[in-house]
């Protein structure tokens, strides 16, 4: 999602997980493949496979700067996705999510964050997108048991982002047919720098 410096672990929530190490960096998708635009099959199994698969994420997330990546956006059809990201308070907060429900703000608590946004899967763009402003998900972490995980700022937009992936919804879905055009303009601009491949050809 959107490039950040790695956060000092003196700032990192005592609410996060650790994130499994050791993966190999994938290739990234991009908007258009099938995969990235249908509902994630449901989390399962907590095995050695769905533990390899998530440090794989976690090392492709890191490799491309980002702050979340579900398990769509290297070509994986699972509900699943991991994150490492800060609140507005720069806070951060780390943890794997499986299928994962999110909970938004209602009536007079919901507020709108109109925020630039970005995507793995959509390198090199960024335009507004509105978001409700505080975000909760709830789920199962890596070995089965209950999660939720909760924030504002730019935790509250990744936490919304790689739930929507899992249903099959890119963020471009959420923004005018103007502010797609202006993403693909952005994207077409930047894709020199984020060849096929990336980033697994370049970590």
């Amino acid at each position: 999602m959107w490039p950040v410096v790695r956060i000092p672990d003196d700032v990192v929530s005592p609410a996060s997980a650790v994130l499994p190490d050791g993966g190999q960096v994938r290739a990234i998708v991009r908007w258009g493949e099938p995969v990235m635009h249908r509902p994630a099959e449901l989390v399962t199994a907590y095995d050695a496979e769905l533990r390899a698969l998530v440090a794989d994420m976690t090392a492709t997330m890191y490799a491309a700067d980002g702050v979340g990546l579900a398990a769509c956006q290297i070509g994986v059809d699972l509900a699943v996705f991991v994150f490492d990201c800060p609140d507005a308070e720069g806070l951060v907060t780390r943890g794997v999510v499986c299928n994962p429900v999110l909970t938004l703000p209602e009536g007079r608590a919901r507020v709108l964050d109109a925020d630039d946004e970005g995507c793995l899967s959509y390198p090199g763009a960024f335009v507004e997108c509105a978001r409700p402003d505080r975000a909760s998900v709830s789920g199962t972490g890596l070995n089965g048991e209950p999660v939720t995980y909760a924030g504002d700022g730019l935790l509250a937009r990744c936490l919304q982002h790689e739930t929507d992936h899992l249903g099959g919804t890119v963020f471009g879905d959420r923004v005018s047919a103007r502010q797609r055009k202006k993403l693909r303009k952005q994207m077409e601009a930047a894709a020199p720098d984020y060849p096929i491949g990336w980033p697994a050809d370049s970590a």
